[in-house]
């Protein structure tokens, strides 16, 4: 057990004899790892393919825990406040981890100090679409028409909050535009309803919007991604379309409790790391749009402080509070 072992640590002097010792058994137990959001989802599926993989390299067991709710606000908290030993992880996401502390006056936790980052999983970017009917080809016309009738286009998203939204607010502030943000529970409702016309356009995930763009149901125009998405490789960056240094993506991690033995955060990484050069996970997330990151915890603990400072300023330009 850890706990033995760093006592054994203390007391007898052999760090090194007995800290290689505890790496080497860990994990022996089962591990809990704590997804923020209902089964079935994106976060579910890319953590339970992951841990499953892992499961089989350790020959250990990594249970799946949903706690889906407020936002992923309360699975976070379980794991911020869990035993920093190991044995209880989270699949970390950009809004429990990134965006909600902005938006929420009161957090249980704080996004940065409760928390060991182990390393980034994924990131994915968002599509923006629009309806056949809207007269825009490109990034530039969408613009054009947007400050010609500024308000008149509408965008809907997942909800108020939602890392969609946050993604058109940056959008807006970068390109000085204005648009009617239309909320809705949940993001294929929004990708329905701009396919009907109902609004202009969405920011939608690539793998949802790529088979209604395939089907010219919906005029994809620009990905909000450093680098052209896999599945749409003929749209264009928003850096390309004449914004250079915009980037709003979606990102998977795993992290453990603040005060996790580094040696145990190494251990994880390092193993993760090879799951992720794994051909059959690669393809299998490659086919939803994400691309695999795989970062050191040094990269992912100063991407997500990036992160954290980013999507604070979104929100208090936009000024955006769900409570």
């Amino acid at each position: 057990m850890i706990r033995k072992c760093i006592t054994l640590i203390v007391t007898s002097g052999l760090f090194l004899i007995n800290s290689t010792s505890c790496l080497a058994a860990y994990p022996d137990r089962p591990v809990k790892v704590v997804i923020p959001f209902a089964a079935g989802g994106g976060a579910d599926i890319v953590g339970r393919l992951v841990f499953q993989k892992l499961s089989t390299r350790l020959g250990q067991s990594f249970v799946i825990e949903n706690r889906g709710s407020a936002g992923g606000i309360i699975g976070a908290d379980m794991v911020a406040k869990a035993a920093p030993d190991g044995y209880t992880l989270l699949l970390g996401q950009t809004g429990p981890n990134a965006i909600n502390p902005a938006l929420f006056s009161k957090m249980p936790y704080d996004p940065i100090k409760d928390f060991s980052p182990i390393i980034q999983l994924t990131s994915y970017p968002y599509v923006i679409v629009v309806n056949p009917n809207v007269p825009v080809k490109n990034l530039q016309e969408l613009i054009a028409l947007s400050k010609a009738k500024p308000g008149s286009l509408s965008f809907g998203t997942a909800g108020t909050g939602s890392s969609a939204q946050l993604a058109a607010e940056l959008f807006m502030q970068a390109t000085n535009i204005s648009m009617t943000h239309i909320p809705y529970k949940g993001a294929g409702p929004a990708l329905m309803d701009t396919m009907a016309g109902v609004v202009s356009l969405t920011f939608g995930d690539a793998a949802s919007a790529t088979p209604l763009v395939t089907s010219n149901s919906l005029r994809a125009i620009a990905v909000t991604s450093k680098r052209r998405s896999a599945l749409l490789p003929q749209v264009p960056t928003v850096i390309e379309s004449g914004y250079p240094g915009f980037e709003a993506v979606a990102w998977h991690a795993v992290l453990a409790p603040a005060k996790t033995p580094p040696e145990i955060i190494q251990k994880l990484n390092s193993e993760i790391a090879i799951v992720l050069s794994d051909p059959e996970l690669q393809k299998r997330l490659s086919q939803d749009g994400i691309e695999i990151i795989g970062s050191s915890a040094e990269d992912f603990s100063i991407y997500i402080k990036n992160e954290v400072a980013k999507w604070a300023k979104v929100v208090r330009n936009a000024n955006i509070k769900l409570d």
